[in-house]
Parts: C-alpha cells; structure tokens; sequence
C-alpha cells in the first residue's frame, strides 16, 4: 500500500467520523472556563507561578534525561515526600502524567495467574494498562459491587486479585462505592487500585482522596494536573511497591523525567490544597447550585461531584449545544463516543472561583440551548452479558459444548437462549444445539450471517461478492441481548480467535468489541498444548477473560496435567467423544460429573 493509499484512507476514516458528530479538533480555551479540572483555581495561582519560577533558575528549563539516567533532581524527591505526607503513604513516586502513572503500576502488578477486575467505564490509561500487564482481565459492571462479587467468587483460583477502579468517574461524575469493593477485597482476600484523578484535592481528610482511609488499598494514582492545577502524577503506596516501579515500571523506568519546574510547583500547590479548605467548600457549593439550577429550568444532569454531566441525546446534539455555549462565552465541551459508550452530553465542571452569578447565567445559557437543540434520550437498556464458546480450530467440538452447557443451563431451571452469529457451509450449527439441547427456535435466532462455502468466513463471503464487518454482528448481538436481559446468552463463534472475516478484520476483533468471557474448546490430545496455549495468549492480551477449558475427544491425562499447570485455575472438563450423539449422552455426561461440583455451573451466572 503507498503512502497516498494510506493517507486516502484515513482522510475518508476521518470524513466518516466527521460525519456521525464524531468529528474532533484543537482548540484553545476561551471565555468563561467551565471545561478544564482546574477545580481549585490553582493553574494560576502566583504562588505556584513562583515556585516554578525558582526551580526554573536552579534547574534549568529541561529534565534532560529519564530519573534513573540522571533526570533525577531534588525537587523530584521534595515532592514526593510532601505527596507521602498528604496521602498518608509509605512513599510516592513522580512520573510524567497519570496516563504514564497507570500504565506503569498495572504493568508492574499484573503476572501470569493475576485476575484484574475493572470497572466496565474505568478511564483508557487504565485499560491500556490492564492490557499491557500479563494478568486475566475481567470486566465488571459500572459501580456494580453485585457484579463485581461474583466475579470475585469466579475468580478464587487466581494467585492474586486486583480491583481497579476511579474513585470519582471523569465522565459521568459518580462517585465509586468504594467502602463496598473494599468490604468485597477484605472478603476474597482481593487488592484495591484506585485512580483517584478527580478525587484528589476535593474529597478526603485535607482533599487526600475518597481511598485515603480504605483498608486494602494496594496503590492511588493522583494526579497533578486536576485539582493541584500543575501536571505530572503521582504513584502512592508501600515502600516495596515504590521500588518495584523504580525497576520495573517501563512508563517510568523508559520515558524523561518530568520538569523539576512543575515539581517545585507540585509540592507548593500540595501546601495550598492541605491549608485552605475553603477551596473545596466552594467548589462544591458552586456544582450544588449549578445542579439545583439547570434541574429548576428542566434540563437533566448527572452525577454528584463536581464534574456535572447533561445528557442530550446524541453526538451531534453534543457539538450543536457545545457549539451554542461557546459562542455564548461559556468553555463547555461535549462527550462522544469513544470518550463515553453511547449518545452524547455535556461536560460541565464547576470551579472554587466560580460566583453565583456566573453559575445563574451558565444554567440559563444551557437550559436555552438544551431546550433548542438537545434530543430526546432513551434510558439506557440493560443487556445481558454472553457467555462465548470458542475453539482453538474448526471441528473441535465446540457447537457440541455448547449444546451441553444449554443443557446444564436448563437443568438449574435458567432461560437460556444460543446463538451462532456467522455459520459458513450449509450444515447449521443452530439446527444442531436445538436438535441435542431441546432448544426452541425462539430461543435460538438464526445467525446474522449465513454463507453456502463450507469454508473460512472470508473466503465464504468472497464466494458470494460480500465482506462480513464487526460493528454489524455486534449491532446484531446487542439486539438479541436486549430482547433477553436476564436470560444466560451463549454465542457460539466460527471457528479460532484469528478466523478472518475479510481483508480487515477478523473473529478476534469482534470478541474484543463484544467484551464477553471465554470458554475455549480444544483437542485433548497431540497438538492440543501449542494451540491451546498461543490461543489462551492471544486472548488474554486482548483483556479476554477465560473462563473455562473444555477438552474433547480420547482422554489425555498428560496434556491435562500439563495445561492444569499451566492455566493455573482455570476450571478445565474433559469431554470424550459420545458413542451417540444425542441429548441423552449430553445428559449422562452432566449427571457423571463429581457431586458437589459447582464450577459448570459458575460458567453459567
């Protein structure tokens, strides 16, 4: 492909976004500043400007270098400890920014046979460094402790857990109920990870965060480009923890260290935060009235912190009234997609300095455009979360797995419904489960995508003059899951993780937009470790979560060992090959398996 294939095809990926409001561009601020996270009023604050100014003269204007190959500077270290002092920690460490503090302390932690548990909208330096770290990765629902439980429940083989979370949400300004995952990690002996972004300065003892006094609280990320008005971040926790990224932590150990000047302006702005009080007590003021105003003129809003969300219905909804206030004066920016999952809003943040005037005039200007230009929202719909049975390779076994699982769903009396969303050949899969489960065609739709060659996806639909594209079956996905939120969903996929679905995308990039766990078929004897393992390493660097292994055929009691050792706790079954392949033997084989075991059943929650 040439560089001007390459360029035309980004401008139309460009166009396309443009065109569903997606579009983004740079922007200075301007007019009445409702935008940034300067909660506190201290970006410019003279005393910050001051010390700055002093490490400037003393240090120069560069950090030259990373900290271990000579960027390292005293104000680097007087910061830290007025960090340590603040948040009550063992030690700090200062790295360039929070993206960089995240990605080096879930780098550092996650190791093979870790299960991470993350909140389903936790910020992207997280979950880019949940993919970074080699640990397990499951995702709970959004501030669902019920959620979060039985996945601490499933997730007991581990050698350690780790719940990662933001204690204030940047988007959706809610605030975590974090005495209750703290009550979950004491309970199933589970480490808390907290970002606490936009916590930090505004909630706590001294503005030290929500997690200051929480037991089991492994590591805080502060950050101090929000409340404390600098830049950079900052890594709070045990000595130990401290010295593990000092040697391992590559956003630290790889990247130049930041500016002594921002750190001279840290530990001033720290002084400031931990004496004046009064700070905090505004800035809350100001988001109870903003609240209280825009509800009084109809317009909806969100959260309880100072970050004040107002849905309107779509992203091009969110640029229009975006647009409509910035032209007014006020600095308001809109969330889209990806920043936030669905829809659109605006993003509204409430500062120390901001007088009741100036509030009263900024909810009269929202309300006008609201009522002008926002669309009616629907109320988010729940969906179920499927359950994916996938195979190492074609002919594995897996659409009688998930027959069986059908059949176990039913035995605990749960509405189960199957669906296969790609079949290739004119043998349905579908047709099969429903003829060995007892399933009804309700409760097992067609697939999206049928295609006559019994072959790979993409060849089959090159056969036929078309390509099959992710975002359709995960459209497709979304509405049967919906139809049936309480029902135990199993998908069944075509094939491997690597199956190609045309000259783009392949089966793998559909289960990482699907999020879903995995229960993986494979072969039970010679060949099955190679494949099984890359295919559980492939997974898992997608933030998969694994939860189970079937092997089928002759049993193997070697390779059994062999994958037991090395897929510590992941609940393994073997299934041999059926003399008779009906429902009767798929119920033999469940009623067959030890008394008291209940991880079949956990498969199925």
């Amino acid at each position: 492909m040439t560089t001007a294939t390459i360029d035309d095809a980004l401008r139309q990926e460009v166009a396309r976004w443009r065109a569903e409001g997606l579009g983004r561009s740079l922007s200075e601020a301007t007019g009445f500043d409702a935008c940034t996270n300067d909660y506190l009023g201290l970006a410019g604050d003279a005393r910050l400007v001051q010390a700055a100014r002093d490490a400037l003269e003393r240090f120069g204007v560069g950090a030259r270098a990373a900290r271990l190959l000579a960027g390292h500077a005293a104000a680097h270290e007087d910061a830290e400890r007025a960090a340590a002092a603040w948040l009550g920690a063992e030690r700090c460490l200062l790295l360039p920014s929070g993206y960089h503090a995240n990605l080096a302390v879930l780098q550092t932690l996650a190791r093979p046979g870790d299960v991470l548990l993350s909140d389903a909208r936790n910020h992207a330096s997280l979950i880019d460094g949940a993919r970074l770290g080699r640990a397990e990765v499951d995702v709970f629902a959004h501030d669902d402790p019920v959620d979060l439980e039985r996945r601490l429940r499933a997730a007991a083989h581990a050698r350690a857990r780790y719940i990662v979370v933001e204690s204030v949400h940047s988007t959706d300004g809610t605030l975590a109920p974090l005495a209750d995952y703290a009550r979950l990690a004491e309970t199933y002996d589970a480490w808390l990870i907290v970002d606490e972004a936009h916590a930090a300065g505004l909630y706590g003892p001294e503005g030290a965060g929500l997690a200051a006094e929480l037991p089991r609280v492994l590591a805080r990320t502060i950050t101090g480009g929000k409340a404390l008005g600098v830049a950079g971040a900052f890594v709070a926790g045990s000595d130990a923890l401290i010295e593990a990224l000092v040697h391992r932590g590559r956003a630290f150990v790889f990247t130049t260290a930041p500016l002594p000047a921002m750190a001279a302006a840290l530990e001033r702005a720290i002084d400031v935060v931990r004496s004046e009080p009064e700070r905090r007590t505004r800035v809350h003021a100001a988001a109870t009235m903003l609240r209280a105003a825009l509800t009084a003129r109809g317009v909806p809003t969100l959260g309880t912190s100072p970050i004040v969300p107002v849905p309107v219905g779509s992203p091009q909804a969110a640029s229009a009234c975006a647009t409509r206030l910035q032209e007014a004066g006020f600095d308001i920016r809109a969330l889209r997609p990806p920043t936030v999952p669905e829809g659109g809003a605006l993003r509204i943040v409430c500062h120390a300095d901001h007088a009741p005037a100036d509030t009263e005039r900024m909810a009269t200007a929202v309300a006008d455009a609201y009522d002008d230009l926002a669309v009616a929202a629907e109320a988010p719909v729940r969906t179920a979360q499927p359950l994916v049975i996938m195979g190492t390779d074609t002919d594995v076994g897996k659409t009688v797995v998930a027959a069986l699982l059908v059949r176990a769903a039913h035995a605990e009396g749960k509405d189960v419904r199957y669906w296969k969303p790609v079949q290739t050949g004119a043998d349905l899969d579908t047709d099969t489960v429903r003829r060995l489960a007892t399933i009804s065609d309700d409760a097992s739709p067609a697939p999206a995508v049928q295609l006559a060659l019994p072959a790979s996806v993409d060849q089959a639909a090159a056969a036929e003059g078309t390509e099959v594209r992710c975002a359709d079956l995960l459209a497709a996905a979304q509405t049967h899951l919906r139809a049936a939120p309480d029902a135990c969903w199993l998908f069944e996929t075509a094939g491997g993780l690597r199956v190609p679905f045309g000259p783009r995308e392949d089966q793998g990039d559909f289960l990482r937009a699907l999020a879903a766990p995995i229960v993986l078929v494979a072969r039970s004897g010679l060949g099955t470790l190679n494949h099984t393992l890359l295919t559980v390493e492939a997974l898992r660097r997608r933030g998969a979560s694994l939860r189970a292994l079937f092997l089928v055929g002759p049993k193997h009691v070697g390779n059994e060992r062999t994958l037991a050792t090395w897929l510590p706790g992941v609940p393994t079954f073997a299934l041999p090959w059926l003399n008779q392949l009906d429902t009767a033997a798929l119920d033999g084989w469940l009623a067959d398996q030890p008394p008291g075991d209940r991880r079949l059943v956990g498969l199925l929650r």
